[in-house]
């Protein structure tokens, strides 16, 4: 599995950023994807996901009405459009395809920084 994320950087509250994510190793197609997230000094916080074709989202209720998850099966990419950022969302944002009972979130890609500041 490898999941390379991209489209962080820093921008004032209430700006928009749109993150990719290009997945290889795998038949992307047949995987619910996540976007997970981790802020400095906290574990990782699960952010949103979206079924194998794309039909059914689910966002945590923190980043409901402002984020938008969506996936390109031929490109083997996975996205996630931000808007209205807030403070609060500054983290490293990763996309995820595993979640183990035991260890939490396989997230083998290196992240992307988002940061949201005046």
């Amino acid at each position: 599995v490898q999941l390379v994320e991209s489209g962080g950087g820093m921008v004032q509250p209430g700006g928009s950023l749109r993150l990719s994510c290009a997945a290889s190793g795998f038949t992307f197609s047949n995987y619910d994807m996540n976007w997970v997230r981790q802020a400095p000094g906290k574990g990782p916080e699960w952010v949103s996901s979206i079924a194998t074709d794309g039909r059914r989202t689910v966002y945590a209720d923190s980043v409901k009405g402002r984020f938008t998850i969506s996936r390109d099966n031929a490109k083997k990419t996975l996205y996630l459009q931000m808007n209205n950022l807030k403070p609060e969302d500054t983290a490293l944002y990763y996309c995820a395809r595993d979640y183990f009972g035991t260890t939490g979130w396989y997230l083998p890609g290196q992240g992307t920084q988002v940061t949201v500041s005046s």
